[in-house]
C-alpha cells in the first residue's frame, strides 16, 4: 500500500464521523424548543396585562435571578390583545385577570390545545381622586350611580363641592380594569361622553394629579407596595376613596388594602391569573409555579396583593 492510498484512508476516518454528526443534527425532528426547554431554563416571551406590571417585573426579576438559564421577556399590552395573542399561540404563558369561557376551551381543545388556568393572587381596583377633592367616602350607591350616568356631578354627592363634572379616567379602552366595571354595572358598549380612556395606568394619575374633577380606575397593584418607589411616586400624587359594601351600612368605608382585599369587604376584587396553553412542562410552567409557590406568593404579599395559595394571617390593628 503506497503513501498516497494511506493518506487517503486517513482522511476518510476523519471525516466519517463528522458527517454522521451532521447526520444526526440535520435528522433531528421539528419542535425541538420543547427538547432545550425545560422548567427553569429557556427563552420565552410573556404576555402581560399592563395593570400587573409592577408584580410581573418584581416576580420574573427574582426567578431569573434563582434560574440563571432562563430568560423570560415580558410583553405588557391591553387585555383584548394579551387575549388574542393567547388564542392565537403567539404568546403561551399571559398574566391576566382573563379567564377562558367554556366555549373558549372547547375551540382551543378542538385543536388539541389544554389551558391551565392557575389563580395566583387577588387584587383590586382602587378608585383615585385629586388631593384637592374633599369627597373621598363614596358608597357603593354613589359608585354605581357615576358609573351607570345617574350621578354626573360632584355636587350630587356633596352640595357643597364646586369641582363640577366627574370625569372618570381609566388605562385603556380594550383593558380589564374597564372590563371589570363594564360587567359589573352593565354598562353600554359606547360608553358615556365622561369616560376618558388614556394609555396606561400611570397615565391615569397623571391624569387625576392634574385635574381636580377626574375620578381614576388603577389597579391598586401600583399604589399598594410601600417599599417600591414607583408605587409611592404614584401613591403620593393622588388620595384613594374608601367605598361602603352594597346594601350594607353605608357608613362604614373600606379601603383597597389587603385585609380587606382578603375579605371581599372592599367591594372591588378580582383575580389575577396565569394561564398557560404549553403542551410539555416548559420554562412558561415553571414559571407559574414558582409565582404560586411560597417563595412567589411572598411577592405578592410584600407587594401589597392578596396571595391565592399560600395561608395568611390577618391581624387587626386597633388605635387605642
Amino acid at each position: 500500500m503506497n503513501r498516497t492510498r494511506i493518506a487517503r484512508r486517513s482522511m476518510t476516518w476523519l471525516i466519517l464521523p463528522a458527517l454522521m454528526a451532521l447526520f444526526i443534527v440535520s435528522c433531528k425532528p421539528k419542535g425541538t424548543t420543547a427538547l432545550k426547554e425545560t422548567p427553569t431554563s429557556g427563552d420565552i416571551v410573556l404576555g402581560a396585562d399592563e395593570s400587573f406590571r409592577l408584580i410581573v417585573e418584581a416576580e420574573v426579576d427574582t426567578f431569573t435571578a434563582l434560574y440563571p438559564y432562563a430568560t423570560i421577556r415580558p410583553v405588557y399590552t391591553a387585555e383584548n390583545e394579551l387575549v388574542a395573542d393567547f388564542l392565537n399561540d403567539s404568546v403561551r404563558t399571559i398574566v391576566s385577570s382573563w379567564t377562558p369561557t367554556d366555549e373558549q376551551r372547547e375551540l382551543l381543545l378542538d385543536v388539541q390545545t389544554v389551558v391551565r388556568t392557575t389563580v395566583v393572587a387577588y387584587d383590586a381596583l382602587a378608585l383615585v381622586l385629586n388631593r384637592k377633592n374633599g369627597d373621598s367616602l363614596l358608597t357603593y350607591e354613589n359608585v354605581r350611580d357615576i358609573f351607570t350616568g345617574k350621578i354626573t356631578d360632584w355636587n350630587q354627592i356633596n352640595p357643597k363641592s364646586r369641582l363640577g363634572q366627574i370625569n372618570i379616567v381609566f388605562d385603556n379602552i380594550h383593558s380589564g380594569n374597564i372590563r371589570y366595571f363594564r360587567e359589573k354595572f352593565e354598562l353600554p358598549e359606547k360608553l358615556a361622553p365622561n369616560f376618558y380612556a388614556v394609555n396606561s395606568n400611570p397615565e391615569v394619575i397623571d391624569y387625576v394629579a392634574s385635574s381636580p374633577a377626574a375620578l381614576g380606575i388603577v389597579s391598586v397593584n401600583w399604589i399598594s407596595d410601600y417599599e417600591d418607589p414607583t408605587s409611592m411616586s404614584l401613591q403620593n400624587r393622588i388620595k384613594v376613596a374608601a367605598v361602603s359594601l352594597p346594601y350594607l351600612d353605608p357608613n362604614t368605608f373600606y379601603m383597597p388594602v389587603q385585609g380587606s382585599i382578603y375579605d371581599k369587604t372592599y367591594p372591588f376584587v378580582r383575580e389575577v391569573v396565569m394561564n398557560s396553553r404549553e403542551s410539555f412542562s416548559g420554562l412558561g410552567s415553571g414559571f407559574v409555579s414558582f409565582v404560586a409557590g411560597e417563595k412567589g406568593q411572598r411577592i405578592i404579599l410584600k407587594s401589597g396583593l392578596v396571595p391565592a395559595t399560600m395561608p395568611i394571617r390577618i391581624i387587626q390593628v386597633k388605635n387605642e
